[in-house]
């Protein structure tokens, strides 16, 4: 198999259809397909000039700052994350179109009509990804939003372990926390990270990818409000958060804990990994002549296989390891790695958790969802 485990930031509450707001009278000017184009083109060739001189001409020409912020950066940030899923990207060429976009974002600011309609002041919020995420744009996209909005803002950007987080709050004193995660893999984290903060007295707004399509993991986890892209972020903060809940630990929110399925898979996780990868140079002789790098990758996407499935029987659905295990089949398939490869993954994996009844059935979940892929 090859790695899977780098994806591209997509699927967040960075991106919605709507058009932006600037306290103008009459409709705002609107982004054209030359300007997206043009942006888009910028991007690909790493022409940081081109696409910062893009995104200013469309605030000349009356375009909202939201809707550039959002519509056309964060929308081109967006397509980067499938073309890199599809194969048309690789890492690499997805990582510098992210550092670019983030640079343009930066240099927005000095553009003189960014701030032209300055909202009345809101209160403060700090922004941040929890612990382990290290998909900071949509973050990022919805610091800027708020900002704009009228919030003081406390971007802490990613990866900030629990710790360092609670520190923050108690020097800053903001109104809300805005909880970030692209990754589902991160929901343990995000509820240590979610209750540590109501903890503290500080209501928390949870969005990403990672928390579902819906919102059902930021409710299962606790989040005292979710909202599915920036510009909602914006509208659920237009009026006071309920206070916290007192202080609770993780197995209050999801009982399911008591059984120790999840904590024996994430404690042996790298024995588990380990022991597949062994099992499977013995089923395929050919494994023997990998590179170095290969038999990482390989490693790497085993490790993800576990980590999905570790996170999948935290919050006890099997939807999410099935559909993980969809996305992972369309990403080997696209770079040509054949289907029976995670099959065997998961067969191995099924033997090392025998004697666990949920994380059977979670695995199972994924057999049938590789079966539907291939009907």
């Amino acid at each position: 198999m090859e790695r899977t485990s780098e994806m591209g930031e997509t699927g967040d509450w960075s991106i919605d259809s709507h058009s932006g707001r600037d306290g103008t009278t009459g409709a705002p000017a609107v982004l054209t397909a030359e300007t997206v184009d043009g942006y888009w083109d910028a991007l690909m060739a790493r022409d940081e000039s081109a696409a910062l001189a893009t995104a200013w001409s469309a605030l000349d020409c009356g375009v909202p700052a939201e809707t550039v912020v959002l519509d056309l950066v964060g929308a081109a940030q967006s397509r980067v994350g499938a073309e890199w899923a599809a194969n048309l990207l690789t890492v690499a060429q997805e990582h510098a179109a992210t550092a670019l976009g983030d640079r343009v974002l930066a240099a927005l600011g000095g553009h003189p009509g960014y701030r032209r309609h300055a909202p009345a002041p809101r209160g403060r919020v700090t922004v941040a990804c929890v612990d382990g995420e290290w998909h900071a744009m949509p973050a990022r996209l919805l610091a800027e939003v708020l900002s704009l909005g009228g919030w003081r803002v406390d971007f802490l950007g990613a990866h900030v372990p629990g710790p360092h987080l609670i520190s923050h709050l108690h020097e800053s004193g903001p109104d809300v926390v805005a909880l970030s995660a692209t990754l589902a893999l991160r929901l343990p984290d995000a509820h240590a990270a979610i209750t540590a903060c109501q903890a503290a007295s500080v209501p928390v707004l949870a969005g990403g990818a990672a928390f579902g399509p819906h919102g059902e993991y930021a409710r299962l986890l606790g989040a005292d409000a979710w909202a599915g892209d920036a510009r909602a972020a914006l509208a659920v903060l237009d009026r006071p958060l309920p206070r916290p809940r007192p202080p609770h630990q993780a197995v209050d929110d999801l009982p399911h804990l008591a059984d120790q399925e999840y904590t024996h898979v994430a404690a042996n996780r790298s024995r588990i990994v380990s022991a597949i990868v062994a099992a499977l140079q013995e089923q395929v002789p050919a494994m023997r002549d990998y590179t170095p790098q290969q038999m990482q990758y390989t490693i790497e996407d085993i490790d993800h296989i576990v980590r999905f499935l570790a996170s999948a029987l935290y919050v006890d659905d099997a939807a999410l390891f099935a559909g993980f295990i969809a996305w992972t089949r369309a990403i080997l398939s696209d770079r040509g790695v054949p289907p029976h490869a995670l099959t065997s993954a998961l067969d191995l994996l099924g033997t090392q958790l025998r004697d666990f009844p949920r994380a059977t059935s979670l695995n199972a979940a994924g057999h049938a969802a590789m079966e539907a892929r291939a009907a």
